[in-house]
């Protein structure tokens, strides 16, 4: 049981060595993308590139609604959140601002504007129930029942029943096909992608001709908006072209990035100390494990490639701040069942076990909150509801398993049996 426990405290440290090492590896070769705030980036105007005359200003206007809509899911796609998308609808242009490019060491602003890729392709596919995500999504078969180009236009509307629908008007390909189509699929749903993303399945209700269709089961005016703005984007009439790309400096610099860390390594530091002073042996065997947190969320923000903000540092100093709490609350418990006289590997068991209960309420309605801010949010908001979110995930992770396994595995050691180890007189 000895041996056993030892090894688990072992397999601990290897774990958190072997991070430690790739999230230097991570940071010393530039994998995190740090946002326009510390690094810099790119601001782009692009224009429509279309003839003189060939379109009307409604209908420039409405092509740049949708290629707006697509550039702002392509960077949330890729995790960039303070990226700006804004139309300038005098001039009828875009102007884009977003982050450099991780890793990106030549500052080359037109490598960050080919992030956003080239326009999304919009299809409504016949779908398998058997593939699905683990959302319940479904996925795309390639079935094509129609093609956004097909789509003439896509608008708000309400029906009789003053509910929020979405009208299509098709152009005459995809009248026939779709007709064809809808026959055949009475009752089954018909799904919407934008590229391999599932945006909505509504059912078939009845065979459509004529070249108007109606998707109902909208919940409100905006989603109807939104829903229809989509749908159009997979229809742009024309193409985006970068008239001016140029780089720009950061809104607050590297010496507000490295404010921002030497604060963290001081706090880390002083909290270090604190937690072998009160708790002494838990307290260090705490301190690797908050260690361990502070590598597993830059591992996590490198591999997912979001774009690190301010505010998003300010998320991760804060999960480290719930994993303190999280381990004040244990060691706390451990003690007092010290105190009554229990055994070392009873009172830790113990100690656990009383303050689970209270650690999974605390993280619990922190991370509500930061659903709720990822959601409703916007810009750094998202970023720094999502670095913690993760950081209050790998927090609770690291104290229930991690630190309760290093600290069960030294109550089986002969020398740690001993209660001023444990802050204990």
């Amino acid at each position: 049981m000895k041996n056993s426990g030892m090894l688990k405290f072992f397999i601990v440290i290897l774990v958190f060595a072997v991070c430690a090492y790739l999230a230097y590896n991570e940071v010393s070769n530039n994998k995190i993308r740090t946002g326009i705030d510390i690094r810099g980036g790119v601001s782009a105007v692009l224009e429509p590139d279309i003839p003189e005359g060939s379109l009307t200003a409604d209908q420039i206007a409405s092509g740049l609604e949708s290629a707006k809509v697509i550039l702002d899911k392509r960077l949330e796609s890729k995790q960039i959140y303070d990226g700006s998308v804004v139309i300038d609808p005098v001039n009828r242009r875009i102007n884009v601002d977003i982050p450099f490019a991780a890793g990106e060491t030549n500052f080359d602003p037109q490598k960050t504007i080919n992030e956003l890729g080239r326009t999304a392709l919009l299809t409504f596919q016949e779908v398998d129930s058997t593939m699905v995500d683990e959302n319940g999504y479904y996925l795309p078969t390639g079935k094509i029942v129609l093609q956004g180009t097909q789509v003439k236009n896509a608008y708000p509307a309400t029906n009789e029943n003053r509910e929020w629908v979405v009208m299509l008007e098709l152009d005459p390909s995809g009248v026939e096909f779709f007709a064809e189509a809808t026959g055949r699929l009475v009752g089954e749903p018909i799904a919407i992608f934008m590229d391999d993303e599932f945006i909505s399945a509504p059912i078939v209700n009845e065979r459509i001709d004529g070249g108007k269709a109606t998707i109902t089961g909208q919940r409100d005016s905006k989603e109807a908006a939104d829903l229809a703005a989509t749908i159009r984007s997979g229809a742009l009439p024309f193409r985006l072209v970068a008239a001016k790309v140029d780089s720009i400096s950061p809104q607050l610099g590297q010496g507000a990035l490295n404010v921002a860390i030497n604060a963290g390594i001081v706090g880390f530091i002083l909290i270090c100390l604190f937690m072998l002073v009160a708790y002494r042996l838990p307290g260090l065997l705490a301190n690797i494990g908050l260690f361990g947190l502070i590598i597993l969320t830059i591992l996590s923000v490198a591999w997912t490639g979001i774009s690190i903000t301010l505010p998003g540092i300010g998320g991760i100093i804060l999960a480290v701040g719930m994993g303190v709490d999280a381990n004040v609350v244990i060691f706390e418990r451990i003690k007092e069942e010290l105190r009554a006289g229990k055994t070392f590997r009873s009172a830790v068991d113990a100690g656990f076990d009383r303050a689970f209960a209270a650690i999974l309420d605390s993280n619990v309605t922190t991370l509500i909150t930061a659903v709720v801010l990822y959601a409703l949010g916007s810009g750094p908001v998202k970023g720094f509801a999502l670095t913690l979110g993760i950081g209050v995930i790998l927090s609770f992770l690291t104290a229930v398993t991690a630190t309760k396994a290093m600290l069960q595995a030294v109550t089986g050691v002969e020398f740690a049996k001993n209660k001023w180890l444990y802050g204990v007189k």
